[in-house]
């Protein structure tokens, strides 16, 4: 090998260097978002025993646009106060809900709560009072446009879905740890030209024995 292909060789290993770690923290930066995405909308509403739900109309716009995904969790009736945002049944039993925020709370002759709800971008508020059997809880936080994919990953789907997502993920970041430790051991060490090329002593001069003439007298 001449001195300008090794020259260029060196060159080279750091550029592939710099490369490959710039991509491998741009997939745990990817890696890890997807992990929190996944943590947020599935994972914590599941051991929280609250509810994703999707924001399917522009009632609580701005706050909550189209496609947002908000968690819900669990509440005591008597804990909600005037601005709460709840997620209500339409009619106590039915599946559908709706998210707005509380304006009025009063009590009903028989000394129930009632509470009186509206969307921040409605001008009137919602024709009935809610009763407490028909909250499905407070509104915790919110993921903005995951509640389309919400909307999709519904049933047998969803659990499906999971399960191979977290396999992907786990195989990725396995990968991931393998490329990085076989990049490391592709590195040739900081002195690896050094022990290959020792320094050499420069010669010393040799002293030859002069010749003399024998005397022959």
């Amino acid at each position: 090998m001449s001195a300008r292909d090794d020259t260029v060789e060196h060159q080279d290993v750091p550029h592939r260097s710099v490369l490959g770690r710039l991509w491998q923290a741009t997939s745990w930066v990817l890696l890890a978002a997807a992990f929190a995405i996944l943590f947020a909308a599935i994972v914590i509403p599941k051991i929280s025993g609250g509810a994703p739900y999707t924001v399917l109309t522009g009632s609580m716009r701005p706050t909550y646009p189209p496609g947002t995904l908000v968690v819900v969790r669990p509440v005591a009736a008597g804990s909600i106060r005037v601005g709460d945002v709840i997620t209500y049944q339409i009619r106590s039993g039915d599946p559908a809900v709706v998210t707005h925020r509380v304006t009025e709370v009063t009590h009903a002759p028989n000394g129930e709560l009632r509470f009186t709800a509206r969307g921040d971008d409605n001008d009137a508020a919602d024709p009935l009072p809610v009763r407490p059997v028909q909250v499905r809880g407070e509104v915790w936080y919110s993921i903005p446009y995951l509640g389309y994919v919400n909307t999709w990953f519904t049933g047998v789907r969803r659990s499906v879905i999971v399960f191979v997502l977290a396999g992907l993920l786990f195989a990725y970041g396995a990968w991931e740890l393998y490329a990085a430790h076989r990049e490391q051991r592709r590195e040739p060490p900081e002195d690896a030209s050094v022990a290959a090329d020792p320094p050499t002593e420069p010669l010393k001069p040799t002293s030859l024995p002069t010749a003399t003439e024998e005397d022959h007298s």
